[in-house]
């Protein structure tokens, strides 16, 4: 008998490559946005990344009959009043790539004690199916933003994250190690627990 399936809507390599480690074991299929003929891009207005991840989760899963995971997630700076948050993968422009993403908070926060330089990665997960969502789970990584990119594992943010109890950035990881311990990992744990009971 086939598994079911699942559809995962993110053109976002890297997730796809988390979402696919976390849920490897798992008795289900993955399908991606790129298999589902007449796909169109989800809009992204919310002001929150839970508002966003319900917003596209309800959006693709009108697109297929079976259930839709959607995911929003990006990183909050304290002394930065909590951006670049949801515009986090926007941040300076769409054009911009992560090595300049990252330098633009490292140089927004160059005169920034290093106590006052707190942040955290937060990621919403919603479940969908059929246009309505189903549940919502939540994960987040606390930590502080470092003086300099470290590490070349991953994408995003994750250079210039530093993980105190680790003592390294989070690009510093590896892709297990990262997925044990970060916002998306945690939201994953909980979306499978949910769906499976593991």
């Amino acid at each position: 008998m086939k598994p079911p399936r699942l559809l995962v809507a993110t053109y976002n390599p890297g997730k796809l490559r988390e979402l696919k480690s976390s849920l490897a074991m798992a008795p289900v299929e993955l399908v991606s946005l790129e298999t589902i003929p007449g796909v169109t891009q989800a809009p992204e207005e919310g002001t929150t990344f839970e508002a966003n991840a319900r917003q596209k989760a309800v959006h693709y899963s009108r697109f297929t009959e079976f259930p839709t995971v959607a995911d929003d997630s990006g990183l909050l700076v304290d002394a930065l009043g909590g951006r670049p948050g949801v515009y986090s993968a926007r941040y300076l422009s769409e054009q911009a790539s992560d090595a300049e993403r990252c330098r633009k908070i490292l140089e927004e926060l160059d005169q920034v004690a290093d106590v006052r330089r707190t942040a955290r990665f937060e990621c919403w997960i919603a479940l969908a199916q059929g246009g309505v969502v189903l549940e919502v789970f939540r994960g987040a990584l606390e930590g502080v933003i470092g003086r300099e990119a470290r590490g070349q594992h991953g994408f995003g943010y994750g250079p210039i994250f530093q993980v105190p109890e680790r003592g390294c950035s989070l690009a510093e990881l590896t892709p297990e190690e990262k997925l044990g311990i970060s916002h998306r990992g945690r939201a994953l744990q909980e979306l499978q627990r949910a769906l499976f009971g593991v």
